[in-house]
């Protein structure tokens, strides 16, 4: 049976708050998060120390259509690149570097969740 919209949105929300937790823990700064504009949104903007980090999180209950990891297109990357460009332009934020990371959130039906940090992937 297909989830609905509804079940969709409130299982990448949770993924997206676990995914923000867990980058907390390991000393990057959340500094936006479900930022929008017109060519798209940014899940997680954080910071690395000097570095301006594009988090894109994708959240999964089964691999039944693919791996998290296979939903990130060279395309998107490329998106997400100038997405993280724009938001430091509208934001005067200046950085050493941008790198744009993945956080997989795998969900079960038992236990816990598992979530794993693609640093610079995309």
């Amino acid at each position: 049976m297909a989830a609905t919209h509804a079940q969709r949105k409130a299982l990448g929300d949770y993924g997206e708050r676990l995914a923000a937790r867990y980058l907390a823990e390991h000393d990057l700064r959340i500094v936006d998060r479900n930022w929008r504009c017109a060519d798209g949104e940014i899940d997680i903007v954080a910071e690395d120390g000097r570095d301006l980090v594009v988090c894109e999180v994708k959240t999964r209950s089964s691999d039944r259509y693919g791996t998290p990891l296979e939903a990130i297109t060279p395309e998107k990357a490329a998106r997400l690149h100038r997405l993280g460009r724009r938001w430091a332009v509208e934001h005067g934020a200046r950085y050493s570097s941008l790198r744009v990371d993945v956080v997989t959130v795998s969900t079960a039906v038992r236990g816990a969740p598992v979530i794993a940090h693609f640093p610079g992937l995309a």
